[in-house]
């Protein structure tokens, strides 16, 4: 019996020395970041029949086992997903608000400034002083829009560096998955220190992008990333990265290998870091780079018609102040061919309106044999244009030109009309006498429809016979209907100084000067000229400055500083919206957490306790071994 005894106070001691490891484990790893609390299941012996009684033979531990949840742990894996996404939201519309309200100011500035020295030229409008100080403020306005397209292109580069990052780090977190699934198909999954590893490490990918889990039997589990991606399948890990964007090279697309096969993924939809990184340059920082680039076309646009409509100190119409709309460095950006065209068109866009643009950016595609549809990325309105000799007509202030080669059916290009003018936008006048302060005076007859519009184009010879002047006005009769059209020049006094002549529209040249002529009139249309000269005229400079209150953009809706400020309120508002989104999440993220804790979590004040306990049943189980040890010599003593 004394034998019987020892063997059960030798299984007491071995389980409660079990109990105290697991136990003293669990303390030891209570701070340890994805730790889950183990227990020993602990089961007893089959009796032994003595004689017609069944005794109990003593104790084993049957199981040490994880306290997991499967449940929680996938609800902790959605709510890290979560947080992460709209925190690294927050982070970069922070970014981007603080560029706009801060460095931005010095573009509504600029432009407060530009108008504050039209002002000052107009009250001395033949002082070359005031007129280099005008030239200045141009300068420092252009650089302004410059400096904050830069600031936007260092976004660019940085958020393009984070997804770089991001898929760095998801690369080695599937190399690692796939070596812990590789030791767990060794172990049918049973290894709980390997099993704690993979949780941790699928959490932190759940970070980078919403994750699946799938188990399989073998102990290891299959990872899927954002819902499309196998990127862990048993010990097979598979590989992400980038690739350069289509069609624009400097907005990184994500890859991912799949049977040796590298496919672009749609990260967008890919949730966490990668998701909010993406969805930031897509939907945020693309479209104010856009927005300001239609600010930057406002400014040039609408300065540079009006010196159009002046005189300046040499006595000629205004030129350009700022980069033309359609120079070849404002072009820059405004088509993008994506690689899976087959056509070799080549294609250009011409900004027809200013006022009609609306800073979106389209798809244009072409389905043969002559279909031709613009899609807006913002509205999705598709607007199909029509195809006149070489140009696409009928987008929103804008014309497409087919400069060479040919469509091909299905071929798709990303227009963006706006693009690169706020980095490439200057001054391009140098002498400050071209500043066209004075104005030049054109009157419609009160009979005519309405449907022309005239513009000087230039003053060939003011000592042309019959140049008109103050006193001496000339008065054209234009019929736009004839065939060829057709015009008729009168004199003061109603004379007429020739008979009807052709010309080629929109150019008329005559008496010394040309100017253009833009009617859908029927009948004929009277204009009469007057371009007189005179050093202290402020007329047209009054008007400039007058720019200030009009309403030039989107329709005829917004001024131009309105553009630069709606962007920033735009901007601003995201910003908020990031901030309340983030304290949602990690409500979601915390309730979910501390769901985890209570079930997988140490808690020490209920560690302390067991500890306590099973130290007491080791002791008890160690006394029973002394006392079956002292029956044991007594015993043998009484036979001595």
């Amino acid at each position: 019996m004394s034998l019987d005894l020892m063997n059960i106070a030798r299984t007491g001691v071995l389980a409660s020395q079990s109990q105290l490891a697991i136990t003293s484990n669990n303390i030891a790893n209570a701070n340890t970041a994805g730790y889950n609390r183990q227990v020993v299941s602990q089961s007893a012996l089959d009796s032994q029949r003595v004689g017609n009684d069944f005794y109990g033979a003593g104790t084993y531990v049957s199981d040490v086992k994880r306290v997991y949840n499967d449940y929680a742990t996938r609800e902790l894996r959605i709510g890290s997903t979560a947080v992460s996404e709209s925190q690294t939201t927050f982070t970069k519309m922070s970014e981007l608000d603080q560029l706009f309200s801060q460095l931005g100011k010095a573009v509504p500035q600029g432009l407060n400034d530009f108008f504050a020295s039209m002002n000052a030229l107009a009250d001395i409008p033949d002082d070359i002083g005031m007129r280099d100080s005008f030239l200045t403020s141009a300068n420092q306005l252009a650089n302004a829009v410059n400096q904050m397209q830069s600031h936007l292109d260092g976004q660019m580069t940085q958020t393009n560096d984070q997804i770089s990052a991001v898929t760095d780090r998801i690369n080695e977190i599937s190399t690692e998955l796939g070596n812990i699934n590789r030791e767990l198909m060794k172990s049918q999954g049973q290894d709980m220190q390997l099993l704690d590893k993979q949780d941790a490490l699928i959490l932190e990918l759940s970070e980078y992008a919403s994750v699946n889990v799938v188990p399989l039997e073998s102990g290891a589990k299959s990872i899927m990333l954002g819902g499309s991606v196998m990127l862990v399948s048993g010990e097979m890990s598979m590989q992400m990265g980038t690739s350069q964007g289509d069609p624009y090279p400097n907005e990184l697309q994500i890859t991912a290998q799949s049977g040796g096969q590298s496919m672009t993924i749609d990260a967008s939809k890919m949730g966490g870091q990668l998701g909010a990184l993406v969805n930031y340059r897509d939907d945020t920082l693309i479209p104010s780079q856009m927005e300001l680039g239609q600010f930057a076309l406002g400014i040039s646009d609408a300065f540079n018609q009006a010196q159009a409509q002046g005189i300046d100190l040499n006595g000629q119409v205004g030129g350009n102040i700022f980069t033309d709309i359609n120079d070849p460095a404002m072009q820059i950006g405004r088509v993008g061919s994506l690689a899976s065209n087959t056509g070799n068109a080549a294609l250009s866009v011409n900004i027809d309106s200013v006022g009609d643009l609306t800073g979106s950016s389209y798809e244009l595609k072409f389905t043969a044999p002559s279909t031709y549809e613009l899609k807006d990325s913002v509205t999705g309105n598709v607007t199909p244009l029509t195809l006149n000799g070489n140009t696409l007509e009928g987008a929103d202030g804008f014309s497409i030109n087919i400069d060479a080669g040919a469509m091909a059916s299905g071929d798709t290009f990303e227009i963006r009309p706006t693009a690169g003018a706020a980095a490439s936008i200057s001054v391009v006048m140098t002498d400050p006498k071209g500043i066209a302060a004075a104005g030049t005076k054109i009157t419609a007859d009160a009979a005519n429809s309405g449907n022309s519009q005239v513009s000087i184009v230039s003053i060939n010879d003011r000592n042309a016979a019959n140049f008109p002047t103050t006193g001496a006005e000339l008065t054209f009769e234009i019929d736009p209907s004839a065939t060829p059209p057709t015009y008729e020049v009168f004199d003061v006094d109603g004379t007429s100084l020739g008979a009807a002549a052709p010309y080629t529209p929109p150019t008329i040249t005559a008496h010394g000067f040309t100017f253009e002529i833009n009617s859908t009139a029927t009948s004929a249309e009277r204009f009469t000229f007057d371009l007189s000269f005179a050093e202290g005229d402020n007329s047209n400079m009054v008007n400039m400055a007058k720019l200030n209150e009009a309403k030039l953009m989107n329709g005829g809706k917004t001024t131009l500083s309105d553009v630069f400020e709606d962007t920033t309120l735009a901007v601003g508002s995201k910003a908020k919206s990031a901030e309340i989104s983030v304290g949602s999440a990690e409500a979601i993220y915390n309730q979910a957490y501390t769901r985890i804790q209570s079930v997988s979590g140490v808690n020490l004040d209920e560690e302390a306790a067991n500890l306590m306990r099973f130290q007491q049943s080791y002791q008890a189980s160690a006394r029973i071994m002394s006392t079956a040890n002292e029956i044991f010599n007594t015993l043998f003593s009484s036979l001595r």
